[in-house]
């Protein structure tokens, strides 16, 4: 058994997620934690929504409510969305908690105790017509660099390297376009060229990486430079320096301790279960091992700058001892909408919520693991989910699923026994069972699409098998029973390959071809409060322990089989017109 860590992206709490969002951390990886819960390994799956930064006091500020009022708002939202789809956290918290405070503190304080946050006199950007604070990402112009109209000031999206507002050309706020004024201020930075050799040594052991996300993360590593990591800002966590902790207008940047969030959450974790120090099974055994799930925009954060604060922390370790690295850093692409980018403001969007109550879980889930954007961007159509849906869905999978049942409860009422094998039989039971392997190899290396391409592959050829042999024509009963209870054992030899997938119709096949009892976990929803005192709040967790193993299990003759219902919805073709007006 392995300690495998899964930390998922940190969904920013500024407004519910759409479905761009969860293609890119939620449902990769929570395929990718089932599957390992499956295989006996020992996961925690982590995150929570992000609360700090300036898009929190934008927002806040549009809707006439106090940013905490904001968080707490969508903190909810997102996480009964994320329930909903059914993404089994461990624990999903938030970064306001007194217990994130702390650590975040905690680790700040330890990377300038080792001298790898230093003081500079910087330029910062001011606002004319409100003379409050804009950040580095509210700020938008050229790129000096490839030329891109549309960099930030932290980062161009184009050509990847870091950039300071100051390097922009027309430099313009986003929030109402007026040209930023630049003032002298103070910042501690994180002395990302005194770590650069470390890390490019690190990185240059990550060869099972993807390749766009290594290669992302070395380039880097080319202008590498010191970067800010407070903020002029009165919504954060207090800078925990004397001089600075009681300055209102001074915090942490975001990114700095959003990504601390990982180690956070998996202490409130460990404190939450009883044991205090549980968490460090995961993040000080150097054979433990830990994936990094995100879209591509935060590859930045996770292959460079969360490392460099590790690598930092660890030179003279603090209280939380030698800290591990990623193990890998899953990086997707994007996902665009019937060709368009997505877009809150300009209605190019379906959020989470929508789906889920028009269309359920598990059909979104297929799609993004089917067709989502794992190593190149991908487009989202109406038509093409409606496709995958009932060509795919139901007319392989359900399909295979409702017929075989469906003959069972008709003919025998049970799960007949077999007879003699022909070889038909044994060729078909024989790919069913190699597609553990199959499946599971992808799956080991996050490859979605392949992993549920592989599963689906063994229903269709079961389908073809029933088709050919013909039971409703056999007149023979001993051969008619062993032509359903090969159809049976595949059936649920195809349920496990698709459970990390499909969570919830995988427990209604259990229960349909009579299995009694979980085949798969659901998170739930708690509210619990602040462990140091702090506000109350829900959060997502659940026992997991009841998952099934990831290996055939025989299907037991005389299990009773009722006349099944179907186990998903055919959908209308007019589904497509009705979306696509949605988006007019």
């Amino acid at each position: 058994m392995t300690h495998i860590l899964a930390a998922v992206a940190w969904p920013y709490a500024n407004g519910p997620r759409h479905i761009g969002h969860v293609s890119g951390f939620g449902v990769p990886a929570d395929v990718f934690g089932r599957f390992q819960r499956m295989m006996g390994h020992d996961v925690l799956m982590v995150s929570g929504t992000d609360e700090h930064g300036t898009p929190i006091l934008v927002q806040a500020e549009r809707e006439g409510v106090s940013p905490r009022e904001l968080a707490d708002r969508y903190n909810r939202v997102i996480v009964e969305d994320l329930q909903g789809l059914g993404l089994s956290y461990d624990l999903f918290t938030r970064t306001t908690t007194r217990n994130h405070y702390a650590v975040a503190q905690e680790l700040f304080r330890t990377v300038h105790r080792n001298g790898f946050l230093v003081p500079r006199t910087t330029m910062g950007a001011i606002s004319p017509s409100t003379g409050r604070t804009l950040p580095d990402r509210y700020i938008e112009g050229t790129c000096p660099i490839c030329g891109y109209d549309g960099a930030r000031g932290d980062q161009c999206d184009n050509c990847g390297n870091q950039l300071d507002a100051t390097d922009l050309r027309n430099p313009h706020s986003r929030i109402n376009g007026e040209t930023p004024q630049f003032v002298e201020t103070e910042h501690f930075f994180l002395d990302l060229p005194a770590l650069a050799d470390q890390l490019g040594s690190w990185l240059q052991t990550r060869t099972e990486w993807r390749p766009n996300v290594l290669k992302f993360a070395l380039n880097l590593l080319d202008d590498v430079r010191p970067r800010a990591m407070t903020r002029d800002i009165d919504w954060g966590i207090p800078v925990p320096l004397p001089g600075w902790e009681d300055n209102p207008g001074k915090r942490l940047y975001v990114w700095f301790d959003a990504v601390i969030g990982y180690l956070s959450a998996s202490i409130e974790w460990a404190r939450r279960s009883g044991d205090d120090d549980a968490w460090r099974a995961w993040w000080c055994d150097p054979d433990a091992r830990s994936y990094y799930f995100m879209g591509k925009d935060n590859i930045t954060f996770h292959a460079q700058i969360w490392p460099a604060e590790l690598l930092a922390y660890n030179r003279t370790p603090g209280q939380y001892g030698v800290l591990n690295l990623p193990t890998e850093v899953v990086s997707s692409e994007f996902l665009t909408m019937e060709g368009r980018k997505f877009s809150s403001s300009r209605s190019v969007v379906i959020y989470v919520r929508d789906v889920l109550e028009r269309y359920g879980a598990d059909a979104l889930r297929y799609f993004i693991a089917a067709a989502g954007p794992e190593t190149q961007d991908t487009d989202f159509t109406w038509a093409e989910f409606v496709r995958r849906n009932n060509d795919e869905l139901v007319g392989t999978w359900g399909n295979l699923v409702n017929r075989t049942a469906s003959m069972i409860a008709k003919n025998f009422g049970a799960i007949p026994a077999a007879g003699e094998l022909t070889t038909a039989d044994h060729d078909l039971l024989a790919r069913s069972r190699t597609a553990y392997g199959v499946v599971g190899e992808h799956l080991e290396h996050q490859r979605l699409r392949q992993g549920i391409g592989a599963a689906m592959r063994v229903a269709a050829d079961a389908n073809q098998y029933l088709s050919q042999q013909a039971p409703w024509k056999e007149s023979d009963p001993e051969r008619k029973g062993t032509i359903l209870h090969v159809s049976a054992q595949v059936v649920s030899d195809t349920n496990r390959l698709l459970a990390p997938f499909l969570p919830h119709a995988a427990q209604q096949v259990h229960e349909t071809l009579g299995g009694t009892g979980s085949i798969t976990d659901r998170p739930e929803i708690r509210e619990v409060a602040d462990l140091d005192g702090g506000p109350a709040y829900p959060v997502i967790t659940g026992d997991y322990s009841g998952t099934a193993p990831w290996a055939p299990q025989p299907v037991v003759p005389g299990t009773t089989v009722a006349a099944p219902r179907p186990v998903f919805a055919k959908l209308a073709l007019s589904v497509v017109d009705e979306e696509l007006a949605r988006l007019a």
